[in-house]
C-alpha cells in the first residue's frame, strides 16, 4: 500500500497565499448556507460502474464553483461527493484508493469507537442504509426557497433518476425554522475565514486560516501540503466531507433544565452555560448575565469575543465545559493548537419545531444533520469529537464530556465555574444521538469528469 508523505511548502514562500482555483472546487465546499435555506441530501447507490460514471457526466453540468459569482442564483447549489466504496463502485483503480487517508477507506461506522458512538448511537441501531456498503454517492441541494430548491432537484434527478443501474435508497428534506436549531439556539453563526476565499470569517479577532486545512494541494497552517489523493488530478481541490444525522432529544433538555432549575429565567440561564450562547445568539463572554437579543442577532457582533487576556480566563462568564468552547476554544489556555483542528460546518435542520412550552416527547424524530469540511478526518473531525466533545482533560475536568452532544449517559456531569464555590450538574442524559454517518470526498470538478472518464 502507497504511503503519502507530507509535502513542506517552500519557505521562500510561506508567507504569500496561494491562489486557490475557485473555479475548480464545489460550491458547497465554501459557500455559507443561504438564510433562509431548504435543502435535500440525497444517497445513491451505484449497480454498475458505467451507469454510475454516465451519471456523473449528467451531474456535472448542475455543479456549482466557489468561484465568486455574482448571478442571480450565486446561492443556490448541487454539490457531489463519495463514499469509499463509491469510488471503488466507480472502477477507481487500486493504486489511487489506496492513497485515500485510512480513516475515509475504513467509514465512519467502522471509526464508532473513536467517536463516543456506542449504546443507542452505535452503528448497528443507525437508520439504513447508514454504515452499510450500498451508500455510494450523496447529492446535495440547497436553495434559499423551495421553488429554486426544486429546480436545482430536476436538474440532479436528471442525472439519475432515467440511469438504470443508479439507485436513489435515502433522502432527506431539511430547512431553516427562524434560523434556531432544534433546541431552539440560533445555529450556523461561526465559520472561519480561509485564506483565498475573499469570504470573511465570523470572528474579527480571527485571522484567516490557511487554505490547506480544508482544501487539499495548498499549505496548511504549519506550512506543509497534507496528503491527498493521487494521481493530482484527483486529489487536487478535494476535501473530506463528515456528514452525521443526529437526532436531538428535545423533551429530555427541556426536562433536564425544568427539573434542576428553580424557575423559567434560571432554566434560560442554565441553558446558555450549557451551551455557551443564550438562545438569541448572544454569547456569554459578552453578555454574561441576562440574554441580548440584539447582539445576538448582529452578526459583526457576536463573534467579536475571545476567552484568553482579561475576557473570560477562569471560565465565570462562559463556562470551560459548554458547547460552544469546546467545540472552538478559540484564544484560549488549552494544550495544542486550536488553529489546527477547525472545522467549515453546514449544519441543516430536519423535522418539524418542537411545540413552544411542551416537556413530554412528541413521538416525532427531529434534528439535524452535521457536515463538515476538512482536509484531515482524523486530526480536525476524529480529534474535536474525541478530544474536545468526549473527554474533559484538556479542560482540567476528567470526567466531563460536552454537557449539549456528548456521550453522556445518565452519569453526566458539568461543572459551572462561580463564586464563592462552583456548581456542578449532575445526572447528564444523552440529549444528541447519532442516527447514522459517513465520511465523503468532495473532488474538484476536474476530479469528478476524471473519475466519469474512467475506462477500467
Amino acid at each position: 500500500m502507497r504511503s503519502a508523505t507530507p509535502l513542506r511548502a517552500d519557505p521562500a514562500h510561506a508567507s504569500v497565499p496561494q491562489e486557490l482555483e475557485l473555479d475548480d472546487i464545489q460550491g458547497g465546499v465554501l459557500n455559507q448556507l443561504p438564510t433562509p435555506y431548504v435543502g435535500t441530501f440525497c444517497l445513491l447507490r451505484i449497480e454498475n460502474r458505467i451507469a454510475g460514471r454516465q451519471c456523473l457526466k449528467q451531474l456535472i453540468p448542475a455543479l456549482r464553483t466557489a468561484e465568486n459569482d455574482a448571478s442571480a442564483d450565486a446561492d443556490a447549489w448541487v454539490s457531489v461527493a463519495f463514499t469509499f466504496e463509491g469510488l471503488r463502485a466507480l472502477g477507481l483503480p487500486e493504486s489511487s484508493l489506496d492513497t485515500f487517508s485510512p480513516e475515509f477507506r475504513q467509514g465512519m461506522a467502522r471509526r464508532a469507537s473513536f467517536l463516543q458512538d456506542v449504546g443507542e448511537s452505535a452503528p448497528q441501531h443507525w437508520e439504513p442504509p447508514f454504515g452499510s456498503a450500498d451508500v455510494h454517492i450523496a447529492v446535495t441541494a440547497m436553495a434559499p426557497s423551495q421553488d429554486r430548491l426544486n429546480v436545482l432537484l430536476q436538474r440532479a434527478a436528471a442525472a439519475y433518476a432515467a440511469i438504470p443501474g443508479i439507485a436513489l435508497i435515502y433522502r432527506l428534506d431539511c430547512k431553516s425554522s427562524g434560523g434556531q436549531e432544534a433546541f431552539g439556539f440560533r445555529d450556523n453563526i461561526s465559520q472561519p475565514a480561509i485564506e483565498g476565499t475573499r469570504i470573511p470569517g465570523s470572528n474579527p479577532k480571527e485571522k484567516p486560516l490557511k487554505a490547506g486545512e480544508f482544501i487539499l494541494g495548498y499549505p496548511d497552517e504549519t506550512q506543509s501540503v497534507a496528503p491527498m489523493p493521487a494521481p493530482e488530478v484527483l486529489g487536487k481541490n478535494g476535501s473530506y466531507l463528515v456528514m452525521r444525522k443526529l437526532q436531538q432529544r428535545v423533551a429530555a433538555f427541556r426536562q433536564y433544565l425544568h427539573t434542576t432549575a428553580s424557575n423559567h429565567d434560571e432554566e434560560e440561564l442554565l441553558a446558555a452555560k450549557i451551551m455557551g450562547r443564550w438562545r438569541s445568539g448572544a454569547p456569554l463572554v459578552l453578555a454574561p448575565d441576562r440574554d441580548d437579543p440584539t447582539l445576538g442577532a448582529d452578526p459583526k457582533r457576536n463573534n467579536d469575543f475571545g476567552y484568553g487576556a482579561e475576557n473570560d480566563t477562569r471560565g465565570f462568564k462562559c463556562p470551560f465545559g459548554s458547547h460552544v468552547r469546546r467545540m472552538n476554544p478559540r484564544d484560549g489556555e488549552i494544550f495544542g493548537n486550536p488553529r489546527r483542528h477547525r472545522l467549515v460546518r453546514r449544519e441543516a435542520s430536519y423535522g418539524p419545531p418542537f411545540p413552544e412550552g411542551a416537556l413530554e416527547d412528541d413521538g416525532i424524530e427531529r434534528g439535524m444533520i452535521f457536515a463538515c469540511i476538512c482536509a484531515s478526518i482524523k486530526g480536525q473531525f476524529e480529534f474535536i469529537q474525541e478530544e474536545w466533545m468526549n473527554s474533559g482533560i484538556f479542560i482540567g475536568q476528567n470526567d466531563e464530556r460536552d454537557p449539549l452532544c456528548g456521550a453522556n449517559d445518565g452519569s453526566g456531569a458539568f461543572t459551572i465555574p462561580e463564586r464563592p464555590l462552583r456548581r456542578r450538574l449532575r445526572g447528564l442524559p444523552r440529549f444528541v444521538v447519532t442516527r447514522g454517518g459517513e465520511y465523503f470526498f468532495v473532488p474538484g470538478l476536474r476530479a469528478t469528469r476524471w473519475i466519469s472518464e474512467l475506462n477500467t
